[in-house]
């Protein structure tokens, strides 16, 4: 059996990261409430006492965690970006672009539901300026759909933020209310609807599926 890594071992980037990394896998497995520094400190395998010397308390590295949380969902959101081809018709590409950004959103709840729960749990709730790349790539849509003609420019403003609350809304409800444990084909169906009436409501238009 190899013997746990010691506080040697790093360097003072390093041991930082590491806890860093310790404390998104606590996320993954019990959400917000696991992630301590004594517990990254036993995940990492150095003393409590290192640790304590790159975070000052839970907070301070659960605020750190956060940060890291944002990071894998603007991945994911990312990835299933690049996977939307160009239908040839801006308007309609742009649409496709808004509604995987979405599904991205929800799936990254579902299938890191800990993570999820950290990047906003009450707790060191990071600032709004401190979410440009999550934000950006939606502002971006929003931006091409106004160019394509499909969302009025009148409506433009803040488009980002109210698609944003629908789906964080039933990733919500999936993750911690009444949609956690209705059958998956239903829950299928209220995704589809939700993202077909924010694009309605948005454009007039809704998805093509």
């Amino acid at each position: 059996m190899s013997e746990p890594t010691t506080r040697s071992t790093y360097h003072h980037g390093d041991l930082r990261n590491a806890l860093l990394d310790a404390g998104a896998r606590l996320a993954e497995k019990g959400g917000p409430d696991a992630v301590g520094v004594r517990a990254a400190a036993r995940e990492v395998g150095v003393s409590p006492t290192a640790a304590y010397r790159h975070f000052e308390n839970a907070d301070d590295l659960l605020l750190g965690v956060k940060a890291r949380a944002f990071e894998v969902l603007t991945d994911a959101m990312r990835a299933r970006l690049a996977t939307v081809p160009d239908t040839g018709d801006p308007g309609e590409t742009a649409s496709r672009r808004l509604e995987a950004l979405g599904r991205a959103y929800v799936g990254l709840a579902l299938a890191e539901p800990g993570m999820f729960r950290v990047a906003f749990c009450e707790k060191g709730a990071l600032p709004f300026d401190d979410l440009p790349d999550t934000l950006a790539m939606v502002a971006q849509v929003m931006d091409e759909l106004v160019a394509a003609g499909r969302l009025p420019p009148q409506r433009r403003p803040l488009a980002e933020i109210a698609a944003w609350a629908s789906v964080h809304g039933i990733a919500r409800l999936a993750l911690d209310g009444p949609l956690a444990h209705i059958a998956p084909e239903l829950f299928a169906a209220s995704v589809d609807r939700v993202i077909d009436m924010t694009l309605r409501g948005l454009t007039g238009e809704g998805t093509t599926a």
